[in-house]
């Protein structure tokens, strides 16, 4: 396009490859490769491990925090990152990187056709996150807080791997935790009414303050 009144003008990109709309994004991967997150993940979480085929735990956990940083308001969303080529391709390069040539010989074999995806697809992260549902059912006029199921417990130890490594970055000798109750609006049949009107779960969230 032609100079307009502000000092620059646009260019067309003619390569039509390689690209990405996501761009803020591997910076996240950087922090995410930095905190040894996949290697905490791996550790900690078995879902992947005991399937032994398909996407690993690493890689369904980062990919859903991706699709939460990109503004995701479903699984559904997950196209939005697969379709991206340029992102598609520095996850790939994230997610190969530092691994061995034997382990990488053996993640191979999780797949039994050729693999063709980087993220995970919708159907594959609900059956994923099905497995950290607890059998306990809402009933109307009653409120409970669910026990703990065992992958949930999992996914605290990662948690306190982070919290570790954002001590060791900036020490805080002070924990006010400040605590707030955030309803999240649903379409699930199963879901019930909140205060509100509207049907919704209210997650519970702890902020360390120091560390705002």
């Amino acid at each position: 396009m032609t100079q307009g009144i502000l000092p620059f003008k646009y260019e067309e990109e003619k390569r039509g490859v390689g690209l990405t709309a996501l761009g803020g994004l591997p910076l996240y991967l950087d922090l995410i490769h930095a905190m040894g997150l996949r290697d905490s993940i791996e550790k900690h979480m078995k879902i992947g491990a005991n399937k032994k085929q398909g996407f690993t735990d690493s890689e369904v956990i980062i990919s859903l925090m991706m699709l939460n940083l990109a503004g995701g308001e479903s699984v559904e969303d997950m196209r939005i990152l697969e379709e991206d080529e340029g992102f598609r391709c520095i996850l790939e390069k994230m997610q190969n990187h530092g691994v061995p040539r034997s382990e990488r010989r053996r993640l191979k074999t999780r797949w039994r056709k050729e693999r063709k995806r980087v993220t995970p697809s919708p159907a594959s992260i609900h059956r994923y996150l099905s497995e950290f549902a607890n059998t306990y059912k809402s009933r109307m006029g009653e409120s409970k807080i669910p026990e703990t199921s065992s992958n949930l417990r999992d996914l605290i130890l990662i948690n306190k791997d982070i919290i570790a490594f954002i001590q060791k970055q900036c020490e805080k000798k002070i924990a006010t935790l400040d605590m707030d109750a955030t309803l999240i609006e649903t379409l699930k049949a199963e879901a019930l009414y909140c205060y509100k009107g509207f049907k919704a779960y209210q997650p519970f969230n702890v902020f360390w303050a120091e560390h705002k």
